[in-house]
């Protein structure tokens, strides 16, 4: 376990890094220099920052957990751009197709990671790949409703979602994923979600017997 505050100025001192720019030098140990001093400045103000707001998060960090997390976010981070990449792709084609084919549907995605931050993390990833669109969280269900332009196979939609959710399971919950089962039975039985989830189907009998039959039972 280590200080928080000064990992967290460390890494303010990283993004003034990119947030102000170093100029190029004429030659690599000029450039070198203009890094080093561009990052001495980043770390004079990015310190004092850190420690004034250490009350808003934890003291300490375990740095340990947090190494074992950086495979499972750069396969996310490389997953994603994959995902983007294939995704414009298919967008262009179905832009460009002289039968436009689309088949835009809502598609519900019941989630199997709980905190905010990682279910805000799938949502954007979704929202910014070209052809899917987060619309709405439902808290009380755990379940993204996704709207797809190209929804006809419902997998297609899914398995980009529960690969970023793999990552994200261990990314910000230290979770297994091979150990959190999703909650619906099938990519191709929606109809099974809402009797798992909500009792027997509609129009679907009942173990006892009806009405009727009960009262004439009753009257006997």
């Amino acid at each position: 376990m280590t200080r928080k505050w000064p990992l967290s100025g460390l890494v303010l001192a990283v993004l003034w890094l990119f947030v102000r720019g170093v100029a190029a030098g004429p030659t690599l140990e000029a450039t070198l220099r203009n890094i080093a001093g561009e990052f001495l400045i980043g770390l004079l103000v990015g310190l004092p920052v850190a420690f004034a707001i250490r009350r808003y998060y934890a003291d300490e960090l375990a740095v340990d957990q947090s190494i074992r997390v950086v495979p499972a976010a750069l396969a996310y981070v490389v997953t994603f751009l994959w995902e983007l990449l294939t995704a414009n792709v298919d967008v262009a084609y179905r832009v460009l197709a002289p039968s436009l084919p689309i088949d835009p549907e809502v598609v519900a995605v019941p989630l199997r990671v709980e905190s905010d931050v990682a279910i805000t993390t799938i949502a954007n990833s979704i929202t910014l790949t070209p052809g899917t669109l987060t619309m709405d969280h439902d808290a009380e269900t755990n379940t993204l409703y996704v709207h797809a332009i190209a929804a006809k196979d419902r997998e297609s939609v899914l398995a980009p979602i529960r690969r970023w959710e793999d990552y994200a399971l261990v990314m910000f919950e230290g979770r297994d994923p091979s150990l959190e089962v999703p909650r619906h039975p099938g990519p191709d039985a929606p109809e099974a979600d809402a009797a798992t989830d909500g009792g027997p189907a509609a129009g679907t009998a009942g173990d006892g017997p009806d009405d009727e039959t009960r009262g004439e039972t009753d009257g006997r």
